[in-house]
């Protein structure tokens, strides 16, 4: 699907998860606008009810939702507001494990470090290092 704007990715027929994908996909490409912000914030409500409906199955999901955003505020300089969107985005993903936890670790070292927090950011990185990656499958 071609995404052009918010509502191409929230038209009927869409899948729910077709239409967050959709939305994220759409704020990533804008500079910071109130638009690319909104489109996040969608996501995220649209995500926190699926994984409602659907009992965790779209975690990872809303796991990134939650780190979109948390980069586009640090972006912006607003490093207290993506401090507890990534602090979210890593408590989804402990039961997840692999690289959506990898992933939303260094999310959230980025966000600590830009609060000057460092000695906090360099463990959450130690630990991001420490996760193993899966097996590679290509031999």
């Amino acid at each position: 699907m071609t995404r052009n704007g918010p509502d191409d990715a929230t038209r009927k027929g869409a899948s729910a998860v077709d239409a967050i994908e959709g939305l994220l996909a759409y704020a990533q490409t804008r500079r910071w606008k109130g638009a690319a912000f909104n489109s996040v914030r969608e996501a995220i409500a649209r995500s926190r009810a699926l994984v409602r409906e659907s009992h965790g199955e779209h975690t990872a999901l809303l796991a990134r939702c939650l780190r979109t955003a948390a980069k586009m505020q640090l972006k912006r300089g607003r490093a207290m507001e993506a401090l507890p969107l990534a602090q979210e985005a890593v408590a989804l993903t402990r039961s997840l494990g692999g690289g959506p936890l990898e992933v939303s670790l260094r999310a959230l070292a980025a966000a600590l470090e830009a609060l000057h927090r460092y000695s906090e950011a360099a463990e959450t990185l130690a630990e991001a290092d420490r996760i193993i990656p899966p097996p590679d499958d290509r031999e």
